[in-house]
């Protein structure tokens, strides 16, 4: 179960990457404007083992934006009851990724870590406002926070005012503990009904005033579409009264189609090219391929899927 969810986290950073700005400027206090270059990296890392073969762990972001100052962060989407093995995981992750980048001076290592961070889909009672590392050394103590995002907390208007668009396919999360109610009684069924028909309109207007295109929003609502259908597995009215509603909205264009509309094979495949050599950055690309900047990015993400 919790793969569907880490892989609907995954497919909207990679399909709508400058989804997670307004995400990242939540939960550490940055300023991002949205017009940061943002290059993705490899989520799959081999964690060293004494007794065992190599194990593979996969991360769900890992990413570095460029701001002022080039800033590497890592992003976890969890949705199972907290019990400590979380935070050895994260650990794990981000050492690994500090030394995959790791510089070797002279015998002297330096190693990066990243700012990482823990979406949480659900709230317990046991769920923390924030983790903790504490490092202890030989040369010294280093310990720092991990701040923690629980979705349950944010509103419908929360997210489309703080353009926190990347939540609305875990929304449906502030609703589980209500499922047998919606059920088994049409008429709250009708009002959950009615929420996501306002998000619907709010996406719509988000498109007509260009603040998202056509492929975000479709996205969107189809991973929306794919998390309602998992997480409400056996309550069937639910499953049809707003998981069909959501579905009906793709009926004439997948998320992935709309992508190509408007793009000619050859500018395709010349940015295809281009971003496989990685030499190039995004603006450049698009100025060389005659395609726009949001066009390239999507192209990039639907790269590392």
């Amino acid at each position: 179960m919790a793969n569907i969810y880490d892989g609907a986290f995954r497919t909207i950073l990679n399909d709508c990457r400058k989804l997670i700005i307004p995400v990242i400027n939540e939960i550490f206090g940055e300023t991002y404007t949205g017009k940061e270059e943002i290059r993705f990296f490899p989520n799959e890392h081999f964690l060293d083992q004494q007794d065992d073969a190599d194990k593979e762990r996969i991360t769900d972001t890992n990413f570095t934006v460029f701001g002022k100052v080039p800033k590497k962060y890592h992003v976890e989407c969890e949705s199972s009851l907290p019990d400590g093995r979380i935070t050895i995981r994260l650990f794990e992750y981000d050492a690994q990724i500090a030394l995959d980048e790791g510089e070797v001076t002279e015998e002297t290592l330096t190693v990066t870590f990243p700012n990482t961070a823990v979406l949480y889909l659900r709230t317990y009672k046991k769920t923390p406002d924030k983790m903790k590392y504490v490092i202890v050394t030989p040369g010294g103590t280093v310990q720092y926070d991990i701040p923690v995002m629980k979705v349950q907390k944010y509103s419908l208007d929360d997210i489309f005012e703080k353009f926190l668009l990347i939540l609305i396919p875990f929304y449906i999360f502030s609703h589980e503990n209500s499922f047998p109610e919606y059920n088994s009684n049409e008429q709250k069924l009708e009002k959950l009904k009615a929420e996501y028909q306002v998000i619907l309109e709010r996406l719509d207007e988000l498109e007509q005033q260009e603040v998202i295109g056509a492929f975000d929003k479709r996205t969107i609502i189809e991973l929306s579409s794919d998390v309602i259908k998992e997480i409400a597995q056996k309550y069937e009215n639910v499953q049809k009264g707003v998981g069909d509603m959501m579905s009906g909205a793709l009926i004439e264009t997948s998320a992935r189609t709309i992508l190509n509309q408007g793009i000619s094979q050859n500018q395709r495949e010349t940015a295809l090219r281009m971003l496989q050599d990685g030499e190039l950055s995004i603006d450049k690309i698009a100025r060389y391929s005659g395609l726009r900047i949001e066009d390239v990015e999507k192209l990039a993400g639907l790269q590392t899927v």
